[in-house]
């Protein structure tokens, strides 16, 4: 019975870390000088290029899934969202870019056989010859990358104390609802063991 249950927690634990390997890598920076716990509240702001700009943004798209998914994350980490008097700003900026992804396959050469007359045992034989590494091609490939960046800024300072950003390789032409909850998620992870 134990050999049983200790086969499963292995393949528990080699299932996780597969799964964590698979992600995409999240990057934060942090205002050492600043305790996360000490906050509680937060309020969205928007960002826009300058105090007149009133264009609508390319990834307007992107508002319903990022801000459902940081506030249920919050939400468990205990803050509550605000509309006056928060302690944290929170903003977050999607950027889509085609950028160039370098390839490279192995190159064998073509294997082949001979054939060979024996003398001695007056018949004919063949002598296969294997195939063998060659190198590598080595091509660019073009692909779409998503980012997305959550920025945390002291309300009474505006001061950014936590930013995490995440890059995704796209399969569509742009993020879809999955692959953003996805990020956050993943973003917010280094979240939880900065609250710590």
């Amino acid at each position: 019975m134990k050999r049983f249950k200790f086969k499963w927690i292995a393949i528990s634990i080699f299932c996780l870390f597969l799964f964590q390997s698979c992600s995409s890598p999240v990057y934060v920076q942090k205002d050492d000088t600043v305790s996360l716990s000490d906050y509680h509240t937060y309020m969205w702001v928007t960002t826009k290029r300058n105090e007149t700009d009133d264009s609508k943004r390319a990834t307007d798209y992107a508002d319903i899934s990022i801000h459902n998914t940081v506030n249920a994350e919050l939400n468990r980490a205990g803050w509550r969202e605000t509309e006056s008097d928060p302690d944290i700003l929170i903003s977050y900026d999607v950027l889509v870019e085609k950028t160039v992804r370098q390839q490279s396959e192995p190159v064998y050469s073509q294997g082949f056989t001979r054939m060979y007359y024996n003398p001695y045992r007056r018949r004919w034989g063949t002598i296969y010859y294997p195939s063998q590494f060659l190198g590598y091609d080595v091509y660019n490939e073009p692909v779409k990358e998503g980012t997305i960046t959550i920025t945390m800024m002291d309300a009474k300072t505006d001061k950014n104390v936590w930013q995490g950003w995440t890059t995704e390789q796209l399969d569509n032409a742009r993020l879809t609802n999955d692959e953003i909850t996805q990020s956050v998620k993943n973003i917010f992870r280094k979240f939880d063991v900065a609250m710590r």
